[in-house]
């Protein structure tokens, strides 16, 4: 299952906006991924 199909909508940013934002290599959609994974379980254990 990929994790698109479990997060909440407005988690994940855009494909556009990672290209632009870190770069078009897969890493960078790896750490874009886990960056808003990171963020989207410090919101809710708060």
């Amino acid at each position: 299952m990929a994790i698109e199909q479990v997060c909440p909508a407005g988690v994940l940013p855009s494909e556009e906006w990672v290209t632009g934002y870190y770069g078009p290599e897969p890493i960078y959609e790896g750490e874009a991924l886990a960056k808003a994974i990171i963020e989207t379980v410090e919101r809710l254990t708060k």
